[in-house]
């Protein structure tokens, strides 16, 4: 079993590396829909390459993954695409109390242990800790509701991070 439990700490195993064009969290998409055509690849361990096996008849996969480059978190934040402060389980915001990150990507093939994917918004360097096949009639559920950002989702396409989710002492 590669998840572990002790006194309220959840340990978990690494399957594979993402390598993106993306070196720094500035300037990069915040979202998928703001990232179409960008190329990258997951290489997955070789103690779980078979997992692979079938993986090649999607071609969309939901990607689970460590924020790895946020230490810390707050619970209040100003998100993206708005000028106010937000609850942070309000948002996508990376600085989270447990630096978890999903992604929808485009597979384009599979080759060995790599996976080639577009449409990738994950910066170079972040552990994948989960890869689920997507499927639009399971995944795609018609929301009623989507709050603050009623009026602001169709900009996630021309919107790019900035460093606001950097603190101070991380800023190089």
């Amino acid at each position: 079993m590669n998840t572990k439990f002790n006194n309220n700490e959840i340990v978990f195993k690494p399957i594979g590396i993402i390598h993106s064009p993306f070196k720094d969290r500035e300037r990069m998409p915040i979202q998928t829909i703001g990232a179409q055509g960008v190329k990258g690849q997951i290489k997955i361990f070789p103690e779980f390459k078979d997992g692979l096996k079938d993986l090649d008849g999607f071609s969309m996969i939901i990607l689970i993954y460590h924020f790895h480059l946020s230490t810390d978190y707050t619970l209040l934040v100003k998100p993206f695409l708005e000028d106010t402060i937000k609850g942070v389980f309000a948002t996508r915001a990376p600085r989270r109390p447990n630096q978890i990150g999903t992604s929808i990507v485009k597979l384009e093939s599979v080759e060995d242990n790599i996976l080639h994917i577009s449409n990738v918004d994950i910066v170079d360097g972040t552990l994948i800790l989960d890869i689920k096949s997507y499927i639009k009639k399971i995944d795609c559920i018609e929301s009623e509701k989507i709050g603050w950002l009623e009026k602001k989702v169709d900009k996630f396409e021309n919107k790019n991070s900035d460093d606001r989710f950097i603190k101070n002492n991380e800023k190089n």
